[in-house]
């Protein structure tokens, strides 16, 4: 595999077996070329182009798929020009094509070629089948501005291709997006803070409950899905319709998008909880089996296990986490100001993780390119009680700490009806 001037554009050399019958090759072998480092790009639709005559010149055309071109018969010069947004629009590269050569085009990248030979045929697996509304970014092929060497005179060539604009008056192919599930959140408001760029979508926009509002994203045009929404009233989801409404929004509606992803080759993040655990641990690994103790735990184990059917997936679990809005932080900061001296549960411990720290972190593992998989992404510190943080909010409240009741889970939950929940919520973090 050789690099290009132009990123992502990769020029693979292929090996042709000929003897007297002629020749044979693999123009496209999924685990030695992924292993070579083409990406996995998964296509759909092969197509062949015949050309009678030596001069016939096509292009320059980016369309909204990637694709791997070469030849069958005869040779080509080809010429690709980069027209993403970015630090190298306008890069161009060209190269000559025989039977032994292939290349990988990312999608935004335009391809054209012009042949050399009579009768060459001209060959191109895409990933995404053909649309008639499909949106092309289109360069003129005479464009002098970008100064493509064709070896022949430009004769052989259609009205639209003479019509297309020069690089000056193209409008960039922008980059694919990263769309928020759940973006009024406390997790969706940080991570719209953290990733500016990501389309931020509401219940109002996309709501999991609905099948039927999916369909309002344009799937071709995203990158990765972060499903930031969840439902998340772990007491209120042992109750028949709390069960029916968790297991609807954080298992079906993965399963929805798990399904999205898969088919239009996406990354799906999946925030999930340390409420897979039965606490009987007082660390859990990534690696620690599951094993939930009430619906809630259950149908994020569940959405766990969905999401893993995604080959380019990652379950980002947490503990504890606070944020913009409601929150125990928020509660016990106006308790201590209210002259209250609440009873808090000291026999549970875990981390607590502020939104935005978990926002971070799911940005890092986007941007570092790290293994797909489990991973555990929660504030740092040692393990603490609900009273020992309660305790520090109220000291810097200005109140004493002893005025926060420390009580059992049992004394805490006696006359309330509530699921139940890990004595140990610790999760330790990934190791390489």
């Amino acid at each position: 595999m050789e690099l290009t001037p132009i990123p992502g554009l990769l020029v693979v050399r292929l090996t042709v077996h000929a003897d007297g019958r002629g020749w044979f090759k693999e123009n496209w072998q999924r685990a030695r070329m992924v292993e070579a480092g083409l990406p996995d790009f998964g296509p759909v639709q092969h197509n062949v182009a015949f050309n009678t005559a030596a001069g016939t010149t096509r292009g320059i055309h980016a369309e909204p798929w990637d694709k791997l071109v070469s030849v069958a018969t005869g040779r080509v010069f080809a010429a690709w020009v980069d027209l993403r947004a970015g630090e190298s629009f306008g890069a161009t590269h060209t190269a000559e094509l025989d039977p032994g050569t292939a290349v990988f085009v990312p999608r935004g990248v335009a391809n054209s070629y012009q042949t050399l030979e009579d009768g060459t045929a001209y060959s191109y697996l895409v990933n995404a089948h053909w649309s008639a509304d499909a949106e092309y970014a289109n360069l003129n092929l005479a464009d002098e501005t970008v100064n493509i060497p064709w070896p022949l005179p430009l004769v052989e060539i259609s009205e639209k291709d003479r019509d297309h604009p020069r690089l000056a008056d193209v409008v960039p192919v922008p980059p694919r997006r990263t769309v928020i599930l759940g973006a009024d959140g406390q997790l969706g408001r940080a991570l719209r803070e953290v990733l500016p760029d990501a389309l931020a979508l509401t219940r109002t926009d996309l709501d999991l409950a609905d099948p039927s509002t999916y369909d309002r994203v344009r799937w071709d045009d995203v990158d990765t899905i972060i499903n930031a929404a969840a439902y998340t009233a772990v007491d209120a989801a042992e109750t028949p319709e709390g069960r029916r409404e968790a297991w609807a929004v954080n298992v079906t509606a993965v399963a929805a998008l798990a399904r999205i992803a898969i088919q239009h080759r996406l990354t799906l993040v999946t925030i999930s909880s340390d409420y897979v655990f039965d606490g009987t641990e007082a660390e859990h690994t990534v690696d620690e089996p599951v094993s939930p103790l009430g619906v809630y735990g259950q149908t994020k184990a569940a959405g766990e296990a969905v999401t893993s059917t995604v080959p380019q997936h990652y379950v980002v679990r947490t503990s504890w986490v606070v944020g913009d809005g409601a929150n125990f932080v928020a509660t016990m900061q106006r308790l201590a100001r209210d002259g209250v001296r609440p009873q808090v549960v000291d026999d549970q411990l875990g981390r607590l993780t502020t939104a935005r720290e978990l926002a971070d972190g799911i940005a890092g593992l986007l941007s570092s390119g790290a293994p797909y998989g489990i991973h555990h992404i929660t504030g740092g510190g040692e393990p603490r009680s609900w009273a020992d943080i309660a305790r520090e909010v109220f000291v810097a409240e200005g109140r004493s700490a002893d005025d926060v009741i420390g009580v059992s889970t049992e004394s805490y939950g006696a006359d309330k009806q509530l699921a139940p929940r890990p004595r140990h919520s610790t999760l330790a973090p990934r190791t390489p």
